[in-house]
């Protein structure tokens, strides 16, 4: 078999057809065994709780063809064990682990010519999400589910090059106290959307959102995780239950930790103690860091290390878990699933 024919170095990060995808059913208190697919939509029924109350969530992590040419996952397991914790938040049955990561290794295997080559810069970006459908009307949760999980190539999420980008501190909540914050639910993304138009109109790459409670704490940066790096050289990430628990964020913790001796520390972050960081940045599974240039708040522009240049500890923890991702750096024990 070939590789599609695809410009590889020139994929953007965005939606594209697959051959392949998995659908398993949930009904009478089990899952069937799943399917592979062809067909890349899906019929349900007008009262499926998906549509009206918000019962769903979905999952995000990649496919990464290494120098050998074989090709992994990455940490995978915390993938399925996240939809899980949010699956008891919203009262939907749990995808076990096994089940989870057969299902991711199944669609990669069917979609393999369009696992991106090693070297490109691209990956194959998988998308895991479990609905309730069904016929229902009341506000209860579901008595069938539907979990799929489909892929497609995506690019690099930073053309030429890691640069920093502002942001803005936002009026509006994500999340509320004691909300659904920690929980993967497709609300908290569709909240974000007027926040992030706003904060882009005025010339921002995205918005920066402090807890719900006092408005005083950072908590998350668009639709990813928070860090800092100290003047002494301490990697720090807010701790709130509000957010959600990236797989990036924990990965570099224990790379600061590990790789690097770095100490690091999961704290309260405060807006108006910003200039304790040297350098700063978000992460999460499309770009893994972004660096941030500056924040804007109360009408001034907070500039960490450089508008122009990534500063060099978020440098290094970048390209050493990208190494890892890739299989060109050592892996702590359990992160990497191999597919084939």
């Amino acid at each position: 078999m070939t590789k599609a024919p695809l410009e590889w170095g020139k994929l953007a990060f965005s939606y594209m057809k697959t051959d392949y995808r998995y659908i398993s059913h949930w009904k009478n208190g089990a899952w069937d065994e799943g399917r592979l697919v062809t067909d890349n939509t899906l019929s349900i029924s007008e009262g499926s709780t998906a549509l009206h109350y918000g019962q769903q969530c979905f999952e995000g992590l990649k496919a990464y063809t290494r120098k050998d040419g074989h090709i992994q996952l990455f940490r995978p397991d915390r993938n399925a064990a996240r939809m899980q914790a949010t699956c008891d938040r919203i009262m939907m049955p749990h995808v076990p682990t096994e089940k989870f990561i057969d299902a991711c290794d199944q669609v990669v295997k069917a979609n393999w010519k369009y696992v991106p080559p090693y070297g490109t810069g691209a990956t194959l970006y998988l998308r895991p999400f479990l609905i309730g459908v069904g016929d229902n009307i009341g506000v209860s949760p579901a008595k069938e589910y539907i979990f799929s999980v489909f892929c497609m190539p995506v690019g690099p999420y930073f053309k030429g090059g890691m640069t920093p980008v502002n942001f803005m501190v936002s009026n509006y909540d994500r999340a509320a106290p004691n909300g659904t914050g920690a929980a993967k639910v497709g609300g908290n993304y569709a909240g974000s959307l007027l926040p992030h138009e706003e904060a882009v109109h005025k010339g921002f790459a995205d918005c920066i959102y402090l807890d719900p409670t006092t408005h005083t704490k950072i908590e998350e940066v668009g639709a990813a995780n928070f860090f800092g790096i100290t003047k002494d050289g301490t990697f720090v990430t807010p701790k709130s239950p509000s957010i959600l628990p990236s797989i990036t964020k924990y990965s570099l913790l224990e790379v600061a930790k590990n790789y690097f001796g770095m100490k690091t520390e999961e704290r309260d972050v405060y807006i108006d103690k910003i200039e304790e960081f040297a350098e700063a940045g978000a992460c999460g599974t499309a770009a893994v860091i972004t660096p941030i240039g500056g924040i804007y708040h109360k009408g001034k522009l907070h500039v960490f290390h450089s508008e122009t240049e990534v500063g060099p500890t978020t440098k290094k923890l970048y390209e050493t878990l990208v190494g890892i991702q890739y299989g060109d750096v050592k892996a702590p024990e359990g992160w990497i699933h191999l597919v084939d």
